[in-house]
């Protein structure tokens, strides 16, 4: 009954807060939701102890009362990745199949080492000595882009549809990698041993991200078999359901990455009826569902990212090496970015434009908190669950409300047509 509760509290105050955003600050709804809880939580951590100990003290027990890891990584995100995969076209996929591969694995890893030796380097200056292997740590729980806060911010931004499905489906494929890159490091930070051979990393890669979506692709074609046989939109829900919360459960018990067997699963859901014409009222009923479900658990997930402050202890000490974890986390996503495009111009080309959007586009979410949350309790956790704060807080309101003023339409279709032509006269 306790999670009963809990949850049943997060909903209301969900409810209470997106009514006030949509009716004073009109916000996109999901960061006027956190904007309103850091606001809040800012107030409790000031007078909260003074004017309201009550207030105070139900909000910190009903923030420590849920394991925030366990029930974004192991809950929440299966629902939101299969809502996100079920609404990306396949076609438009393929067609940007290799830079979503390239940016969601080797960016993942160069924007790592990036971030953790510009971390080891720079935080001396502020007064702050982290160890390498725990800046790495930090490297690999900040770089992958949250695929929860990339969709519902890219809804709000006019971006090319190109465009929007680089950024979507590096967010949804990038956890594979970061989490085997994450788990590698975590492991060596904390003394176990752990082989650090290319046989080895290359075998739990293929094991926690290939076996995902292969069992993501299982799941989607068993079930669409099934649902072809009765297109009912009552059945058509509870069958999508059982793929997300029986799929996580498998995917568990066989040590294969959840998150991924979400996205495979969604896709190939959400793209089989190509072929096959669900009636118009199956159809709408399960997109108005997944919608609804992606919205209110949204909602949820941004009022936790806000309230999360509430359980860092002594946060002010920590506002100047936040400052500059996001300078270092920005300059990094850039290298991420532009070497790959680099590499990748041979056969594709990026404007500079669009190489702007992808930059900004990056942003970290409740995904990056959760793996922070994960690290055992020792001397550098709460450090670096402060400045994973820091930087997913500014990614998502700065970045977040800024992305659509930087990501122009027009100049991005100019220069599109510029090199589309460049790219004939060098064939002729």
């Amino acid at each position: 009954m306790e999670l009963y509760y809990s949850f049943s509290a997060l909903i209301v105050l969900a409810s209470i807060f997106a009514y006030l955003n949509y009716r004073f600050l009109k916000l996109p709804s999901t960061i006027g939701i956190m904007v309103i809880a850091i606001v809040v939580s800012i107030i409790l951590v000031l007078f909260g102890e003074s004017f309201l100990p009550r207030t105070f003290g139900h909000l910190n027990n009903l923030m420590n009362s849920i394991d925030f890891t366990e029930v974004l990584m192991g809950a929440m995100l299966n629902f939101l990745l299969f809502a996100g995969g079920i609404h990306i076209n396949i076609n438009d996929l393929k067609e940007q199949l290799r830079p979503v591969v390239i940016f969601s694995t080797v960016g993942v890893v160069i924007s790592t080492f990036i971030v953790g030796f510009g971390m080891f380097y720079l935080l001396p200056l502020v007064g702050l000595k982290l160890p390498f292997i725990y800046c790495l740590v930090f490297g690999a729980l900040i770089s992958p882009t949250d695929p929860v806060a990339v969709l519902s911010i890219l809804k709000q931004a006019n971006v090319s549809k190109s465009l929007e499905t680089k950024v979507a489906g590096e967010s949804l494929f990038n956890d594979g990698m970061a989490v085997v890159v994450f788990t590698v490091v975590l492991q060596l930070a904390i003394g176990n041993e752990v082989d650090l051979g290319l046989e080895n990393i290359g075998l739990l890669l293929i094991k926690e991200a290939g076996g995902g979506i292969f069992l993501g692709v299982l799941l989607g074609w068993i079930t669409s078999r099934l649902m072809r046989e009765v297109d009912d939109y009552i059945i058509s829900v509870l069958v999508t359901l059982s793929v997300v919360m029986g799929g996580y459960l498998v995917a568990r018990q066989m040590h294969i990455s959840g998150p991924l067997t979400m996205v495979a699963a969604g896709l190939f859901m959400g793209n089989f009826n190509v072929k096959f014409k669900m009636k118009s009222i199956t159809q709408d009923y399960l997109i108005k569902f997944w919608e609804l479900i992606d919205e209110i658990l949204n909602a949820v997930l941004f009022l936790f990212i806000g309230f999360e402050l509430l359980m860092i202890k002594d946060f002010k000490e920590y506002m100047i090496p936040g400052l500059l974890a996001i300078i270092v986390v920005l300059f990094a996503r850039f290298i991420s970015i532009w070497g790959p495009t680099k590499f990748m111009s041979l056969r594709t080309r990026f404007n500079p434009q669009t190489v702007k959007v992808l930059v900004w586009g990056g942003i970290r979410g409740g995904v990056s908190i959760a793996l922070a949350m994960s690290i055992p309790k020792g001397e550098y956790s709460n450090v670096i669950l402060s400045i994973t704060y820091c930087v997913v807080v500014f990614s998502i309101i700065v970045q977040g409300l800024t992305i659509a003023k930087v990501a122009n339409p027009k100049q991005i279709a100019e220069e599109e047509k510029v090199l589309e032509s460049t790219a004939l006269d060098e064939s002729h």
